[in-house]
């Protein structure tokens, strides 16, 4: 196993929402590096297989076991979270990763579209952190998913996404306060255009197309990749991070604080 390094994360244990492709996936992998053993969330409907997630893990020399969650389903979450006691006998990190992308103009959004969205991307999360809080002891640490769409900006016939992920960045300051008289830090990451299965998917997001277009905008020069966004959640989950919660913090190269050509 590579050594961990002075970052406090060693024998912890993590879960992870929606680890079964990209951001989540390499948070699994950014974790096994420094002995954070996962339980990794996946969608029973994903088309990405969790097996490859657990097998980077293992090749990074670090421990996990797939547990298979919908974040809609409240017993569902509840048991994700007791895999990690069930397994470890405790529980010291959550990252609520899962979420989908659905392109609505207002016109065409039903009243069914707008809950399928919220109940996966918003009250998922909360779902997430509070079946996590009711295992961890005192000094835990949690981290959830916003989206600069949202977050930051608008988006165009993305409305209830842009609702959802905005509303995380007001859960999770709601939370740090609530649950600071326990140590435990919760914050939220907004990810800018990042590489991933969804932001590559043409029909609801940008596709490769779109994505290597946008690159020229951000900063930086180019998108990011998903383990840019792994390395902060483990930051803000380690013992480095120790005053930080409450806060939003963005991963973009840039892109949101570039004035207009």
């Amino acid at each position: 196993m590579t050594s961990p390094i002075s970052s406090g994360l060693s024998g912890r244990v993590a879960i992870i929402t929606g680890a079964a492709s990209g951001i989540g996936r390499a948070l699994a992998v950014a974790y096994a590096s420094q002995g954070v053993r996962t339980v990794v969330g996946a969608y029973p409907g994903d088309p990405h297989d969790p097996a490859e997630t657990a097998r980077l893990v293992e090749k990074a020399g670090g421990t996990c076991v797939v547990h298979e969650v919908d974040v809609r389903d409240a017993a569902q979450v509840e048991a994700f979270a007791q895999r990690a006691i069930d397994e470890w006998g405790r529980l010291d990190i959550a990252v609520a990763n899962a979420g989908v992308l659905r392109k609505a103009a207002l016109a065409d959004l039903t009243d069914d579209a707008w809950d399928d969205m919220l109940q996966v991307d918003l009250t998922g999360v909360l779902r997430t952190l509070r079946s996590a809080a009711g295992r961890m002891g005192d000094g835990g640490a949690m981290v959830a998913i916003s989206s600069i769409a949202g977050g930051v900006y608008g988006w165009g016939e993305h409305a209830h996404y842009a609702t959802a992920k905005a509303g995380v960045v007001g859960l999770c300051r709601s939370l740090a306060v609530e649950l600071a008289p326990r140590r435990i830090r919760v914050n939220s990451v907004i990810p800018g255009l990042i590489v991933t299965p969804q932001s590559s998917d043409p029909v609801n997001s940008l596709g490769p197309e779109g994505l290597a277009r946008a690159g020229g905008s951000i900063p930086w020069g180019r998108v990011g990749q998903p383990e840019e966004v792994a390395s902060v959640i483990r930051f803000l989950t380690s013992d480095d991070a120790g005053y930080v919660t409450g806060q939003a913090l963005v991963v973009d190269g840039g892109l949101t604080v570039r004035m207009p050509d």
